[in-house]
């Protein structure tokens, strides 16, 4: 690797997962203005719409995350083709 291109300092940091609320706590130099706090501690936290915990090839369930009608504009599009 090459040298000094690296952060010197990891903290810790809590990754919310949004969609179920589930939280988890890595080494990260991620920036972040929002803090939460876990069992008395209080982290920096990063917010996220999806992560391994509610993904459908890691849950097995297939589960149609539809952002501002994303969806249903391609499916009137697709209809007025046929």
């Amino acid at each position: 690797m090459k040298k000094g291109i690296h952060p010197e300092t990891y903290r810790l940091v809590a990754f919310k997962d949004m969609s179920n609320d589930v939280v988890f706590i890595t080494r990260s130099c991620v920036n972040t203005k929002e803090t939460i706090e876990i069992d008395g501690v209080e982290y920096p936290v990063v917010k996220l719409e999806i992560s391994n915990t509610s993904h459908p090839f890691y849950t097995g369930k297939m589960k149609l995350v539809d952002t501002a009608g994303r969806v249903d504009k391609f499916y009137q599009r697709y209809a007025k083709k046929k």
